[in-house]
């Protein structure tokens, strides 16, 4: 196989939720989730990526209860996972809502849709209509917080039926409403980040009542998502409206330690590479996929880097003999709609998929020559 070719994957109804199968560390599978208009049409798919043939397997699943917003694998199970969704309840108004749900066994032998086991639902309608994610820790299985509104609250999943344990509020003057969240894998993953309009805050779950730390006005409109750098302590990224990614170590809040526009248009997802941190990925409504190398700031880092491009554009033979820089190293232009969904495989560090709203599911590796020199 050509390891530089995207693989292809139509879904039949539009989407927006991608996720990694994170347990599963020997296959390339990821999951995505459908929103199709008539509720009870929607879908899981369950992707499966064959490293040597270059092709791709599938199973599919009912999720009748509505349309997926967002999805989440289990950190630890690789056939648990969560999904917020919106369902008309009985008034015939939408409602956002969150499950926790069981893979049936895959039997390869049948190309029928299967049916998803719920083991739970997540009822966070006490605490407000408008809800964003529900995450996972990053290595337990049993906690989870999800977003609602302008509050943020920590579930034990251990019992029969999912249980509180803390809840966290964003108080402040107007209406305000968290965006998106994400755990902070450091210091015993304690940290709770929120988003909400332009700003972060870091929320210590041991004790909720005000942020332990804040990041005002980072981006000059809507942040839409952050990702930590697991291998660097304080050091996090974000991404918004204003079509910037940028880098910030939480102990200098007053200004990023690296920004970069490269999409014309906002930008949906930001994820960082977990084995070779200097690897980033963005995607955004311009219906770009872009992978950056960003060594300057990496765990991997060489030193000094000048940004250039250049570099990372060098086609002769002594480019696979030079270290990377900071710079694009690839631009990626398979789909045809806004690409709200990005992320990296937890089997192979080099290959990552993308989502668009058309239901184009795409899969990526990194290319050779980069690849080589990080591995040098």
């Amino acid at each position: 196989m050509d390891s530089d070719s995207p693989v292809i994957y139509g879904l039949e109804f539009q989407a927006r939720a991608l996720s990694a199968q994170t347990a599963e560390t020997d296959i390339v599978r990821f999951l995505v989730g459908t929103q199709s208009l008539k509720f009870t049409n929607n879908q899981v798919h369950l992707v499966e990526f064959n490293e040597e043939t270059g092709g791709v397997k599938t199973q599919i699943f009912h999720h009748p209860v509505g349309e997926i917003w967002s999805l989440q694998a289990s950190p630890v199970k690789s056939e648990e996972f969560i999904t917020c969704y919106n369902s008309l309840n009985e008034s015939g108004i939408c409602q956002m809502k969150g499950a926790l749900w069981h893979l049936p066994e895959i039997n390869e032998q049948l190309n029928d849709i299967s049916d998803l086991n719920k083991v739970a639902d997540i009822d966070t309608s006490e605490y407000g209509s408008d809800l964003k994610t529900i995450a996972y820790h990053p290595t337990d299985g049993t906690k989870v917080v999800s977003v609602v509104d302008n509050h943020f609250i920590l579930w034990d999943l251990a019992e029969s039926a999912p249980q509180i344990t803390t809840v966290g509020t964003l108080m402040s003057k107007g209406q305000p409403r968290f965006t998106n969240g994400k755990w902070n894998p450091h210091n015993g993953s304690n940290q709770f980040i929120t988003l909400n309009e332009n700003n972060i805050r870091g929320w210590d779950l041991r004790s909720p009542s005000d942020p332990a730390w804040t990041i005002l006005s980072a981006h000059s409109q809507i942040i839409r998502d952050l990702d930590f750098n697991v291998n660097r302590q304080y050091f996090l990224s974000t991404c918004g409206d204003d079509g910037y990614m940028k880098f910030w170590d939480i102990r200098q809040p007053s200004e990023p330690v690296l920004s970069r526009m490269e999409h014309s248009h906002w930008v949906w997802n930001i994820r960082i590479n977990k084995f070779h941190d200097q690897l980033v990925l963005t995607s955004s409504s311009d219906s770009r996929v872009i992978l950056y190398s960003i060594a300057s700031i990496s765990s991997e880092s060489f030193g000094h880097m000048a940004s250039h491009e250049e570099n990372c554009d060098q086609n002769d033979e002594n480019s696979s003999k030079e270290k990377m820089g900071d710079g694009v190293v690839g631009r990626y232009e398979e789909h045809e709609d806004s690409v709200y969904g990005v992320e990296w495989s937890s089997a192979d560090p080099w290959t990552f998929a993308s989502l668009s709203y058309d239901g184009r599911l795409v899969l990526n590796k990194v290319p050779r020559k980069y690849k080589y020199q990080i591995l040098l």
